[in-house]
């Protein structure tokens, strides 16, 4: 989340030029100015469209602008988090995560500096809620607990007191919707420090406020809605709900490939099974013509695609064979396929009553490692009460 994907996906805190941003509290210094606002805005679009190098410099110029602000750091926290979670080298990853520590960090100091003389600047508590975010996901991925332990500790502090200033701010909502939705699906040792040390988690509020958010939202509004169509297509099982906000990104941000991954699923889910194959024969055209940001690597994403395509039309023997490609890329980057393939491999073999073949693979989801949630959750229901196709759209 996002583990998902987008799970993937966190971004960052502005707000409108005009907009009163610290209610009564008129002495703050205001740090924003028309260029420097349009710098943030342009990373963040740019960065959703997988424009990664000049979401970069757009957002250092943010930084070179206003460098006492600590709102551009955090964007670039945040940039450097979504590339972590796409790049597909060990040498990549490595850069990104030091360039994760090296903003929130400076995010975080300026924040802090920024609170504590004027403790009503919501704009710098945001701030420094989002690069304690970015670390404590990273820390998520790799199990350093201690890490975690340590950066959230006043995360739900600073996102409060953000609130009580400026209520209206339904940017500030997707943030406490994410936390308070996904925290309710952590298990284990996760689920335990998180509610421990954040808050507490809670489904049904979180989704009404990454609903407010995907809605209302300013800045944020567009990665609401990235994980509000998550949340509808992978965990509340509302595919319906989903498909028109999925369309409604697709149409903004045309070289992200996710959204046609996701609308190509959200089709199957639905049982548009045509109108599915069409999507997936596009990007596989892409794939093997290489149109960027398409790229080989997507090819185990795309086999488990097709393997969901003949599951969904009862075809078991042939989405078995796709299901066990999509598994053979033992890398790092396919981890959340090889998660979901190994699913449905065990949903098949409940659907053949070959009950302890399908307990083995439902076991192997929860053992992958960077493993989507939605996927481990299912897996656990699955170990609890088998498999029927009649109490599940395929």
């Amino acid at each position: 989340m996002m583990k998902n994907i987008l799970t993937l996906l966190f971004s960052m805190f502005l707000l409108l030029a005009n907009y009163q941003v610290f209610a009564s509290e008129t002495s703050v210094p205001k740090l924003r100015t028309s260029s420097y606002q349009t710098n943030l805005l342009q990373g963040i679009s740019e960065s959703f469209n997988l424009e990664e190098d000049a979401a970069d410099v757009s957002l250092k110029k943010a930084v070179d602008l206003e460098p006492d602000n600590p709102i551009g750091y955090a964007m670039e926290a945040m940039l450097h988090l979504f590339a972590y979670d796409m790049c597909f080298t060990l040498e990549q990853r490595q850069k990104e995560k030091e360039k994760i520590f090296h903003y929130s960090e400076e995010a975080i100091a300026r924040g802090e500096k920024r609170i504590a003389g004027f403790p009503k600047d919501t704009q710098a508590s945001l701030a420094v809620a989002l690069a304690k975010i970015a670390k404590v996901y990273w820390a998520v991925k790799e199990k350093h607990y201690f890490v975690m332990a340590q950066e959230t500790s006043n995360i739900w502090h600073y996102l409060e007191a953000a609130k009580s200033v400026d209520p209206g701010n339904h940017d500030i909502d997707f943030l406490m919707g994410l936390l308070h939705y996904h925290i309710d699906h952590y298990a284990g040792v996760t689920g335990f420090l998180s509610s421990l040390l954040i808050t507490e988690g809670n489904r049904q509020k979180g989704l009404q406020e990454l609903q407010i958010a995907a809605q209302q939202g300013y800045l944020l509004r567009d990665i609401a809605q990235v994980e509000l169509a998550a949340v509808y297509l992978n965990y509340e099982k509302q595919p319906s709900k989903a498909l028109p906000i999925i369309l409604q990104l697709q149409r903004k941000f045309p070289n992200n490939y996710s959204f046609y991954f996701m609308h190509c699923v959200a089709l199957l889910e639905l049982r548009r099974l045509e109108e599915a194959e069409a999507i997936a024969a596009q990007i596989e055209t892409n794939i093997r013509l290489g149109t960027p940001p398409y790229m080989p690597q997507l090819q185990p994403r795309y086999y488990q695609l097709l393997g969901r395509i003949h599951f969904n039309r009862g075809e078991y023997g042939r989405a078995e064979s796709y299901f066990h490609k999509a598994i053979q890329d033992k890398s790092f980057y396919n981890m959340r396929t090889t998660a979901r393939s190994l699913l449905y491999l065990g949903m098949i073999h409940e659907i053949r009553q070959e009950r302890k073949y399908a307990e083995d693979y439902y076991r192997r989801v929860l053992k992958t490692e960077g493993a989507d949630g939605a996927a481990q959750i299912e897996a656990r229901q699955y170990l609890k009460t088998p498999y029927r196709v009649n109490e599940n759209s395929r």
